[in-house]
C-alpha cells in the first residue's frame, strides 16, 4: 500500500520543505564537524538530522515508502555535500552567520511540524495525535542527531521553548483548517507562527519553568 496523497502541500511548499531538509542537514554537518567525524560519519549524522523526525512519523503512521526513500534526490544531495562538508561549511560560514542559521532552523521546525500534522490528518488521525505527529516530525531529527553524537539532546538541556512552539503552532494550524481557510495559506500562516514564536522566545530568552 503506497503513502496517502498529501493534498495540503502544493509543489511550491514541497520546494520549501526541500530547503528545510537541507537546512537541517547543514546543522548535522556542523555537529559532525564539532566531533571531527569523517565523510561517512558526517553523512549519517546529516541524514539522521534531516529525515529522523519524518522517519519516526512514518513508522508510527505505518507509511511506506519512507519519505527519504520516496525522495531519493535529497539523499543523493546530502551524500555529495557530505563528501565536501568541510569546504561547504567554510563557504556557508562566509554567507550565513549564527543568526541566519537560527532562522533556517526555525523555518525547518515550522514547516516540518505543520507538514507532519497535515500528513497525519490525511491518514485520518484525531486532532491530538496529528499534533503530536507534527511535533515529532519537527524535533526528532535533532534528538537523533544529538544521541548519535553522544550528547544529551538540546531539547532536554535547553529550557527555551522549542517543541512548545511547534505544539502551539500545530494547534493553530488545526484551527485554521477547521475554519476552512485555503490549505496553502493555513500551512504558511501556521509555519510562520512557529517561526516567529521560536525567534521571539529565543531573542527574549524566555525559559520554561523547571
Amino acid at each position: 500500500m503506497g503513502p496517502p496523497v498529501h493534498p495540503r502541500l502544493t509543489f511550491a511548499l514541497a520546494i520549501i520543505e526541500g530547503l528545510a531538509i537541507l537546512a537541517y542537514a547543514f546543522s548535522g554537518f556542523i555537529e559532525a564537524r564539532k566531533h571531527r567525524l569523517d565523510a561517512v560519519g558526517t553523512f549519517l549524522v546529516a541524514l539522521a538530522t534531516a529525515f529522523g523526525g519524518g522517519t519516526v512519523r512514518d513508522v508510527l503512521l505505518q507509511r511506506r515508502p519512507f519519505y527519504w526513500v520516496e525522495h531519493e534526490t535529497y539523499v543523493l544531495v546530502i551524500f555529495v555535500l557530505s563528501l565536501f562538508a568541510p569546504f561547504v561549511l567554510r563557504m556557508a560560514s562566509r554567507v550565513f552567520n549564527e543568526r541566519a542559521l537560527l532562522i533556517a532552523d526555525a523555518i525547518g521546525l515550522g514547516l516540518f511540524s505543520i507538514s507532519g500534522t497535515s500528513i497525519a490528518l490525511d491518514t485520518g488521525m484525531p486532532a491530538f495525535i496529528a499534533v503530536m505527529m507534527g511535533v515529532v516530525t519537527g524535533v526528532f531529527g535533532g534528538i537523533i542527531r544529538d544521541v548519535v553524537c553522544n550528547e544529551m539532546p538540546l531539547l532536554l538541556r535547553d529550557s527555551r521553548p522549542y517543541a512548545t512552539c511547534a505544539f502551539v503552532g500545530c494547534w493553530f494550524y488545526l484551527l485554521l483548517d477547521h475554519l476552512q481557510l485555503d490549505p496553502v495559506y493555513s500551512v504558511i500562516a501556521a509555519s510562520a507562527f512557529i517561526l516567529i514564536a521560536r525567534l521571539v522566545t529565543f531573542k527574549l530568552n524566555v525559559r520554561l519553568p523547571h
